[in-house]
C-alpha cells in the first residue's frame, strides 16, 4: 500500500548493517519519523523493500521463446533475437507486457527498478504508461533516440555502439544519468566504459582487479545479474561474476534480474541465486538488494528521515516461522505469499 501515516512493529532490518532489531517503525507522510526499541514479542518481520538495478522488461514478450546461440546473437543491438522480437510486437502487448512484470515486481516486494528500454522516444512512453499509477518507481535508461525523454541513457557495450562519445556528452548536457553494459563477455570493453566517467556499470562478469579497483576509488557502483550471467553462458562458477573479490575490493553491487526473456524479475529469486553459488554473507546480499534505490536519489535502508519503503512479512503464513536467522531467511527463502503488507512511498 502507498505509505502515509502508520505504526509497524516487528523485528526489522536496521540501517546499512541489516542488523535485526525488534523495534517500533511510525512513518508520517510518507517519511519514517521513528525507530523505537520494542519491548514485546515481534510476530512480523519488517524488510527494507527491493530495488532491481537492472532490467530489460520489454523483453516480456519473447518470455521463454525457444531459441539457441550466444550473447550476440540473442540480444546484441541492433538485429538480435529480442530486437527483432520488439519491433514486430504491438505497442498494446508491449505495454501489457512491461505491466505484468511490474506487477510480479511488486508482489515480490520490489519498489522500483532501473530498465534499459529499447524503441526510442516511443519505446520510452510505452514503458512510462505501462508503470503509471503502479507504486513502483522505474528509473528509465533510454536507447535508440529516447534519451532525451528518459532518466539517462542506457547504453550496450561500447564495442556495439558507434558514436557513444557523442551520446554520453548529450546525455551529460541534459544532466541525464549515463549507464554502460560492461564486461559481460569479457573484459575488452571495460576501460572504454570507465573512461566516461559512469553513474552505473552493469555486469562486469569478466572485470579485472585493476578495473574493479577503478569502479571502487571513483565510487562507480555494478548492477550484477547472476542468472542471467549463467543463463546466456557467459558464467559457470562462482568466478564470474567475481562478486566476493568486487566487495574485497571495495565495489558497491547493485543487484539486478536483467532481460526477462530469460529470467523473471524477482529480487528474491536473485538473492537466493547468490546466496547459493557465491555464498556472499546475507547482509551483503540484502545490501545489493536494497541499495539500488540510490538510482532514484534516496535510500530505502530503514533509518529515520528515510522515505518509507519497506516490506511487513508474516513468518507464521508457511515454514520459516522456524527460523534461526531472519535475515538468512529472507535471502534464501522468502516468497511473495509471506510478504503481508507493502509500505511504499511514491514521492
Amino acid at each position: 500500500m502507498p505509505a502515509s501515516s502508520c505504526t509497524v512493529t516487528g523485528l526489522a532490518l536496521i540501517g546499512e548493517e541489516m542488523e535485526a532489531e525488534p523495534v517500533r517503525i511510525t512513518v508520517e507522510d510518507g517519511i519514517i519519523v521513528s525507530l523505537e526499541p520494542f519491548s514485546g514479542r515481534p510476530e512480523r518481520w519488517i524488510c527494507p523493500a527491493f530495488f532491481n538495478a537492472h532490467t530489460h522488461l520489454g523483453d516480456t514478450v519473447a518470455m521463454d521463446i525457444p531459441a539457441r546461440g550466444g550473447l550476440a546473437e540473442l540480444v546484441r543491438p541492433p538485429d538480435g533475437l529480442k530486437h527483432r522480437i520488439l519491433a514486430s510486437t504491438p505497442r498494446a502487448d508491449l505495454v501489457a507486457g512491461m505491466r505484468a512484470s511490474i506487477d510480479v515486481m511488486l508482489a515480490t516486494g520490489t519498489m522500483g527498478f532501473a530498465d534499459f528500454r529499447e524503441g526510442g522516444a516511443v519505446g520510452v512512453a510505452a514503458l512510462r504508461e505501462a508503470a503509471a499509477g503502479l507504486p513502483c518507481r522505474p528509473v528509465i535508461f533510454g536507447r535508440d533516440g529516447g534519451e532525451r525523454e528518459a532518466d539517462g541513457i542506457g547504453i550496450s557495450s561500447v564495442r556495439d555502439v558507434e558514436h557513444a562519445e557523442a551520446l554520453v556528452a548529450e546525455a551529460r548536457r541534459l544532466g541525464r544519468l549515463v549507464a554502460l553494459h560492461a564486461g559481460e563477455r569479457d573484459p575488452s570493453d571495460v576501460d572504454d566504459a570507465l573512461s566516461f566517467e559512469p553513474d552505473l556499470l552493469v555486469h562486469c562478469t569478466h572485470a579485472t582487479d585493476r578495473q574493479l579497483r577503478a569502479c571502487a576509488d571513483a565510487d562507480i557502483p555494478i548492477a550484477v545479474c547472476p542468472r542471467s550471467n549463467w543463463v546466456l553462458g557467459v558464467a559457470a562458477s562462482a568466478a564470474h561474476p567475481p562478486l566476493q573479490r568486487m566487495l574485497d575490493l571495495g565495489c558497491r553491487l547493485f543487484l539486478g534480474t536483467d532481460n526477462v526473456m530469460f529470467v523473471q524479475p524477482e529480487i528474491p529469486q536473485e538473492m537466493a541465486f547468490a546466496a547459493t553459488v557465491y555464498r556472499l554473507p546475507p547482509a551483503e546480499i540484502l545490501r545489493a538488494a536494497v541499495s539500488g534505490s540510490a538510482l532514484l536519489g534516496r535510500s530505502s535502508v530503514l533509518e529515520e528521515g528515510n522515505f518509507a519503503n519497506f516490506l511487513v512479512i508474516n513468518p507464521n503464513k508457511s515454514n520459516i516461522c522456524f527460523s534461526r536467522d531472519p535475515r538468512t531467511t529472507i535471502v534464501k527463502r522468502i516468497h511473495a505469499s509471506a510478504i503481508e503488507q507493502k509500505v511504499l512511498t511514491l514521492k
